[in-house]
């Protein structure tokens, strides 16, 4: 197996080209190496030019060299700041100076302008041309390039083999954090981390920060290749899959990579998304035999559901279970199922799941529904929890999952035990329940807001008095006649006998839905 290459010995730059002993150059002035590690920076070309100013022919990366013929005339230190600070400010990475031919040793003035600026000063004996430090450097530029490339070809046939193994995918990605020496995590499509290399390569506060913003991408859900910071680590993240159907993103622990390092992420990003695309198909025939599963649950067929879940997934939790149905959403279908998929490798059998037309459908232990609360609150779900249950009442159990769910105020776990506690009344809250129960009270309403009367509010506190005209008289402050005669009324409004038990049930009811 290929291992990352190590640093090119030649590499360009200016401590390499001091270790050149053919070429006898030496660091001038007193302060010793000069700050931020500027003889490893490296040096992309070295141009030479006696110009006062010569910035607008130079560009960053670059070492200078000259002889100091524009410093024939002056000996002034301004002179001298100043030059120093304009190649300071355009990028020069050092200065060479050439002695002995138009002046004798380096100007002192020169030597503390750049000690100022941090910029380090070479002396260039006049043995050594000029050409001779540019293709010792060029040479170093070429070599380094080389090795860059070959260890690139050499990256990208050992993930090309690694692809090859059982376990594809994660073998590519093992491989891309050993050729780069760095952590690489891959996302699903939900924002979560489903595979990290190395497995404990990232503090909790730095994770955090990059779930965040891998979530953030891939919500967005348009293709993006992104560098960002978390803390003081760099990183470099890269969605997998078409626009609007994002498959997940890959994170490395590095930023600025070079065009060699590119070169075999985007390798990698090619052979994780042809990976992710091809097991869509096998995916979805799963997700149909899951869901098969399900309506033979559904149907009272737990025998045969069971049979065909120990082949394919390893059976179904044993009783007593829970049912949940989640909603989703067609667009957000395979982010939620790629979450489920998961959740149920996570809990090793105890947790099976599958679509049907109300949503999904969970079956799982009850010391398991917790995972539920979290994953709701992740991916925004309204989900619906039933009681603990046996098979052979499965369908009862997710009707109670779906009345639970239907009843919430918004995302998150309800369970149907919350909603059982305020007995069935308390289940009058719905859409068509109020509809419904507005509807038949339409009359009382109507009489109320032309003629000012309180039909509502009497038949209302006559129900609450248990039908006694005398205690809800008593308790509006009105005669008893009075009572009498708007429950009368009331009843003919809404062709209703109240004398009977039925009746009063129903309009009972539908003052309930009034809250």
């Amino acid at each position: 197996m290929a291992s990352p290459a190590p640093p090119t010995p030649s590499a360009p730059t200016l401590r390499a080209l001091l270790a050149r002993t053919d070429l006898g150059l030496r660091l001038a002035g007193e302060g010793g190496e000069p700050r931020d590690d500027a003889l490893d920076r490296p040096i992309r070309w070295i141009h030479s030019s006696d110009l006062a100013d010569p910035t607008p022919f130079l560009s960053e990366g670059l070492a200078l060299l000259t002889t100091g013929t524009q410093f024939l005339d002056t000996d002034d230190a301004t002179t001298y700041d100043e030059y120093v600070a304009r190649l300071s400010a355009r990028g020069v990475v050092a200065l060479g100076f050439g002695t002995e031919v138009v002046r004798e040793g380096i100007p002192r003035g020169l030597g503390a302008a750049c000690q100022r600026h941090g910029m380090p000063l070479v002396e260039v004996p006049y043995r050594t041309p000029f050409i001779a430090v540019a293709r010792a450097n060029a040479e170093a530029v070429a070599a380094q390039t080389y090795a860059r490339r070959s260890w690139s070809l050499a990256a990208q046939r050992a993930i090309s083999l690694a692809a090859l193994r059982p376990d594809g995918l994660g073998a590519t990605l093992a491989e891309l954090s050993r050729q780069l020496d760095t952590w690489v995590g891959l996302f699903d499509a939900t924002g979560m981390l489903t595979r990290q290399h190395p497995s404990s390569g990232l503090d909790a506060e730095v994770f955090d920060g990059l779930h965040d913003e891998a979530r953030r991408v891939l919500r967005r859900g348009a293709r993006a290749g992104s560098t960002l910071r978390v803390g003081d680590v760099p990183f470099t993240l890269q969605t997998l899959g078409r626009g609007g159907r994002l498959r997940g993103a890959i994170a490395i622990a590095a930023g600025d990579l070079d065009q060699e390092s590119r070169s075999v992420v985007t390798a990698v990003i090619a052979m994780a998304g042809l990976a992710l695309e091809q097991s869509e198909g096998a995916a979805r025939a799963r997700g149909q035999l899951r869901a098969g599963v399900i309506q033979m649950l559904l149907a009272g067929q737990p025998g045969i559901a069971a049979r065909i879940a120990r082949e394919m997934w390893g059976g179904l939790p044993e009783a007593p279970v829970v049912v949940a149905v989640a909603d989703a959403a067609a667009s957000r279908r395979e982010a939620v199922t790629d979450r489920f998929e998961l959740l149920a490798e996570e809990l090793h059998g105890r947790l099976f799941f599958g679509r049907e037309t109300s949503g999904v459908v969970l079956v799982l232990s009850p010391d398991d529904a917790e995972v539920l609360a979290e994953v709701a609150a992740d991916l925004g779900l309204r989900i619906g929890l039933s009681d603990p249950t046996r098979y052979d009442t499965f369908s009862a159990a997710a009707a109670q999952a779906r009345t639970a769910r239907d009843r919430a105020a918004g995302a998150g776990l309800a369970r149907f035990a919350d909603l059982g506690a305020g007995g069935v009344l308390a289940l009058l809250g719905g859409p068509d329940a109020r509809a419904a129960g507005r509807a038949q009270l339409e009359p009382l309403l109507r009489h109320d807001a032309e003629r000012g009367s309180a039909l509502v509010e009497t038949v209302r506190s006559w129900l609450e008095h248990d039908g006694s005209h005398e205690a809800t008289a008593r308790a509006l402050g009105i005669h008893r006649h009075t009572v009498r005669a708007r429950v009368a009324t009331a009843g003919r409004l809404i062709d209703r006998d109240l004398a009977t038990f039925a009746a009063r049930a129903e309009l009972w009811a539908a003052l309930r839905t009034l809250g």
